[in-house]
């Protein structure tokens, strides 16, 4: 297992620093203040999960992480160097997996390698990408024949075939029933400890970011500020009847104005 991920895998997972991002959105000639002055520095490896009210700005947050827009002010650093556009080390994973419907398992798998070039395609690598989320032998299916389950494994395999060395996770999980949420979560996690990448998770579910990510990031609401952090420092797999996690759940409900 650890040796397929290391195939699809870059040297080091990225560090990311955002500075001072401040973004406004202009709706027909109003300004929308969406993020306010958010800093967080992410180390490479760790896994993040960010909470806050719907419409904070949190998605925004990645998308500009994603380099699919520009902060209005402030700027974001990965490894050091501005983000100034996409790049497919930095993959973005929505709620929707967004599959091409006319593509197999395996040609959705292939669509990153394919755009980038002859070079970039390597039939191992896909391989190793559909091993690891359990889908070798649906290589051949089309979208409309799996799961919402088995069509999320399939866009993380095309997303980890892209070698991302900072996995961008919006919602992934938000539209599956809750056994298969479960189910997605601790093969999100696995595939984090044996791949070598950063993960950012925006997420409205308090237990499953107190499952999964290293630390917590809590939002205001919009414009988006950050409210305060939590570090999560419990051994994998998790439980939610840990003492330690209920505690936690308690005071970052309460941060988020929610009795526990």
């Amino acid at each position: 297992m650890v040796a397929l991920a290391k195939t699809l895998t870059q040297d080091r997972a990225a560090d990311l620093s955002i500075e001072g991002v401040s973004h406004v959105f202009a709706l027909q000639g109003q300004t929308l203040p969406v993020l306010d002055d958010v800093s967080l520095r992410v180390e490479a490896g760790e896994f993040i999960a960010l909470l806050g009210p719907s419409g904070c700005g949190k998605s925004t947050l990645l998308r500009l992480v994603a380099g699919l827009e520009q902060p209005t002010e402030g700027r974001v650093l990965v490894d050091g160097a501005t983000v100034v556009g996409p790049h497919p080390a930095r993959t973005l994973m929505f709620q929707d997996p967004t599959l091409c419907p006319w593509r197999t398992v395996r040609g959705n798998a292939e669509l990153g390698p394919q755009a980038r070039g002859p070079r970039a395609r390597s039939v191992q690598r896909v391989d190793a990408a559909l091993s690891l989320v359990g889908l070798t032998e649906f290589a051949t299916a089309y979208p409309h024949q799996l799961s919402g389950g088995m069509a999320q494994r399939a866009a993380l395999a095309r997303a980890l075939v892209n070698e991302p060395s900072l996995l961008l996770l919006d919602e992934p999980l938000g539209k599956l029933d809750s056994l298969t949420r479960l189910t997605m979560q601790r093969e999100l996690v696995r595939l984090w400890q044996t791949g070598d990448f950063t993960a950012l998770l925006v997420t409205h579910d308090v237990e499953e970011a107190l499952l999964m990510a290293t630390r917590i990031v809590v939002f205001s609401d919009r414009p988006a500020r950050v409210k305060a952090e939590f570090v999560v420092d419990r051994p994998y797999p998790r439980h939610r009847d840990d003492s330690e996690l209920i505690r936690l759940r308690g005071e970052i409900l309460q941060m988020l104005g929610i009795e526990a």
